[in-house]
Formats: structure tokens, sequence, C-alpha cells
């Protein structure tokens, strides 16, 4: 985790741990590599513009610098928000190992779309005083689960309801196994809460519907609307502004804010399915076939459960949809490849002398 080469003596290790100690002011934990950044400054993307990206990194001197870093030629990757990177002559020279990727499926329908690196933490926002979207609020536990964070529910403006516990019931009941905190920007209610789980070494990105609260949430976090700060080389004094996008958090940890997610495709396996649905996986171990669809069936124990109302109709068609979009891209996948091993089979074309 240091950020130049093994330090040689004393000083120089006295030195590695104190811009360690402002990088960990960034997010950095023990999990994330730096190694491949040997001779470069080492910082952490903050939000990318097409070829450039805006990265707070160290100088040598060990202060912060905040700039528009354009990618060196033949970049190992794209870089994302949270990328850790080295940083060479204010250009982005090496995009270091991610320990997770907050993933979806590409707009094109064939590539995987990277949202934001190295998440520890998705913040899913539901607001009371809107209709509970139950596929965004699903769909949003399955893209947590997928890149290796946890999903936290944070319901806001409680304070607009006559009993909110109705309403954590409601969500309970559609992402079962999910924390669920209950907050008020207003009363501050239940915002100890949840800076519990935003402390030193957390990542964390805030997802959720237009007027969900989320900026609301963010200054109830900090007690005022001053959401960004600096940090010196000693670790110390948090009370200038930095970045608009990076947050860091007097509770230790450190915000991401990523694009607003317009579509609800969401990269989804039969193990990420069978964690957001365990009532259905349990019923179908009663069914009559291990091979059960559930569509019509003889013995279906799920058909059942829908039709006694022990399971309702829109679990099952949520359920049904997201088995749907697994074969979909399985099927793409495999065309892809087949095409790909037809293409690498084909015969050359030879020009033959007359």
């Amino acid at each position: 985790m240091d950020v130049k080469a093994p330090p040689r003596d004393h000083e120089q290790q006295l030195e590695t741990q104190e811009m360690n100690k402002v990088l960990q002011t960034f997010g950095l934990t023990t999990r994330d590599v730096l190694d491949e950044a040997d001779g470069m400054n080492v910082g952490r993307v903050v939000i990318v513009h097409g070829e450039r990206a805006e990265v707070i990194w160290l100088s040598d001197e060990g202060q912060e610098v905040l700039s528009q870093c354009d990618f060196e030629a033949n970049l190992n990757l794209v870089p994302v928000a949270g990328d850790w990177v080295g940083v060479r002559d204010e250009r982005i020279a090496r995009v270091l190992p991610r320990r997770s990727e907050l993933r979806r499926p590409h707009p094109n329908g064939r590539d995987v779309q990277v949202l934001a690196a190295n998440v520890d933490l998705v913040l899913i926002v539901v607001p009371t005083d809107l209709e509970l979207n139950s596929r965004l609020l699903e769909r949003l536990t399955i893209m947590a689960r997928d890149s290796g964070a946890r999903p936290l529910v944070v319901v806001t403006k409680i304070d607009a309801v006559d009993d909110a516990r109705v309403f954590k019931g409601e969500i309970a009941a559609e992402v079962p196994g999910v924390e669920i905190v209950m907050t008020s920007a207003l009363s501050d209610e239940g915002i100890d809460d949840l800076a519990r789980s935003l402390t030193q070494g957390v990542t964390a990105v805030m997802l959720g519907a237009s007027g969900a609260g989320k900026t609301s949430l963010l200054n109830a976090l900090e007690g005022s609307d001053e959401l960004t700060r600096s940090v010196g080389k000693s670790g110390e004094g948090r009370h200038a502004t930095t970045t608009r996008k990076l947050y860091r958090l007097t509770s230790g940890g450190v915000l991401l804010d990523i694009p607003g997610i317009r579509l609800l495709d969401v990269m989804v396996d039969d193990e990420s399915l069978a964690r957001m649905f365990p009532d259905i996986e349990e019923l179908a171990t009663k069914c009559r076939f291990r091979n059960c669809s559930h569509r019509g069936d003889e013995g279906c124990a799920v058909e059942l459960a829908v039709r006694t109302g022990a399971l309702s109709q829109r679990r099952l068609d949520t359920w049904r949809e997201m088995q749907a979009e697994i074969a979909h891209y399985e099927h793409l996948h495999d065309s892809v490849a087949l095409a790909s091993k037809r293409k690498s089979k084909a015969p050359s074309k030879r020009t033959h002398d007359k």
C-alpha cells in the first residue's frame, strides 16, 4: 500500500506513512493495491469527462492536487469514478487494480458499463412521499450485490407520513435481508445510525430516483450545506472546499457522487437472483419436479403460493422477467462467442497465380 517504492530508511518510511494518512481520507483501505504506481503519484478519480478525468492526487511533497488529467496513450483501462490511478506529469498513466465494480449492461446491449470502482456500500435512497418503485429498488439491490458492495436502503422524509413502519415493512418484503435505515433530514432521526455505516475505509455511492432527498440527506450527515472539505498532509483540517463529486464525510467515510441511473437494466445472474428472491428459491424446493419452470407446470409450489396469497403475483412476475434477462444475455454472449470462433476458423483469402 506504499505510495512510493519501498522506503530505504526511517525518514522515507515516515513520509510514506504520512502520505498514506492523507490517501486514507480519499478512501484508501488495506485491500487497495498501489504497487503498480511505483514512481508515480497516487490519486483517485472523482469524475470522468470523455478522454479526461478530474483526479485528486498527492504531489511529491504530500500536498493535495485537484486537476483535470488527460489519459496517457495505451492506458491499460478506461478509468471511472472511484478508481485509484497513477499520475505522471498530470496525466493518468495507470489505472490500479480494482477490488470491486458497480456495473450494468451497456446501453448498446452487448457490453458491460462500469459506473464506479472500489465501492464498499451502496445507499439506495427511497423517499416516503413518492410511491414505492419496487422494480427500481430490487434492481439497485441486485446491482449492489453483484459489485460485491453491501446494499443499504435509506428511507428519507419519514416525517412526511403518519406511520413510517408500514412503509418500512413494504420495503422489507421487497428486499428481504437488506438493512433499512429510517431517516428524517428535518428532525435528524436516523442520521447518526447512517453515519455509523460511513466510517473511515468505507467508500459509498448514493443511488435513487430524482426527488428522493439525496442532497438533504448529505446536508443532514454533515450538519450543514458544506459538503466538501480539504485535508492537508497531516490528515488534519476539514473546513475548506475541494471537489464537487468526492465528499469526505466527518464520520470518516467517502461518498462518490456518480451520474444518475436512467436505465433499469442490471447485471444479473442465477446467484444474485437467488439472493434477491430467497422466498421463491425456498418454495421451488417444494415443487413436484426439480426442473419446474414455475410457468404452469404440474405441482408447482411457487404458483400455488401465488394462488393462496403467500406470494405476490408482482414478485413472481419480476422473478420471471429477470430470468428472461439472464437467458437473453447468455444467448447474446454465446452468439458473440460463436461468431468469434467461426471468424477465427474462416479460411484466409488467397490469390492464385494465373
